[in-house]
């Protein structure tokens, strides 16, 4: 038999409150076209995607519903479908087009986005591109 973890509620101080909440979908491989030099058009190449969407509304989802929180599985799909739709010859455009589509979803109140080419530099983990709402390392709160 297991014992169910104590009801702890109000009872962290406010100091510690929850102040922020983010979704990320860190580095995840996709095969794009993408490049301008002769070598790359046409050939697909691994790009690294990174995005860090923060919430507009920090609190847990009631009641443990799947149905109230993103869908992880709806943002990898979206970022899949929008880079291997068409060959982009700068991971610029890709990313202000991610973030242009991600930015429109309901309650995004910041939004991250970065893409990175592993496998140009062999004394480099990758050569990229980081876009965001805000300036610096963080949102300000």
């Amino acid at each position: 038999m297991t014992e169910l973890a104590p009801h702890i509620s109000g009872l962290v101080p406010n100091h510690l409150a929850v102040r922020s909440a983010r979704i990320i979908l860190d580095s995840f491989a996709v095969q794009v076209d993408v490049g301008f030099h002769e070598f790359e058009i046409g050939t697909p190449q691994r790009l690294l995607i990174s995005v860090e969407i923060w919430l507009a509304d920090s609190t847990a989802p009631a009641d443990d519903d799947p149905e109230l929180a993103w869908n992880y599985d709806v943002v990898r799909q979206l970022v899949e479908r929008i880079a291997t739709s068409r060959r982009y010859n700068l991971q610029e455009t890709l990313a202000h087009k991610l973030f242009e589509t991600i930015s429109a979803h309901r309650g995004v109140s910041a939004l991250r986005v970065r893409t990175s080419k592993p496998d140009i530099y062999a004394d480099a983990h990758g050569v990229g591109v980081e876009i965001a709402s805000f300036k610096g390392l963080w949102p300000d709160s």
